[in-house]
């Protein structure tokens, strides 16, 4: 799709668009919406890089976890553990992959 076409789908200023590339800067977060519309993408394929499959086309430093899943919980637990019992679970978890 052409910068052009682009503009017309979204409604977003070619100059816009140009300076986002131009500049490597990014779109505000209402644009992003549009964007996603057109691309049908969700907000999170977008930015992280990651396709509805869960394969990353461009690795990222995080990991996006819903704060209410068992994970999320999980996680937050883990951060409400002092520092003895956080490394208690790393050295568990490190025993646990290293299993065969």
């Amino acid at each position: 799709m052409s910068q052009k076409e682009f503009s017309e789908k979204t409604g977003i200023a070619q100059s816009s668009i140009s300076d986002w590339k131009r500049k490597k800067t990014n779109p505000v977060s209402d644009k992003i919406l549009m964007i996603c519309n057109v691309l049908n993408v969700t907000p999170y394929e977008l930015l992280g890089g990651t396709d509805s499959a869960g394969a990353r086309s461009n690795p990222s430093e995080f990991i996006l976890v819903e704060k209410n899943s068992e994970l999320g919980q999980s996680i937050l637990t883990f951060f409400a553990l002092d520092k003895e019992k956080q490394g208690r679970i790393l050295g568990y978890l490190k025993a646990l992959s290293e299993m065969e």
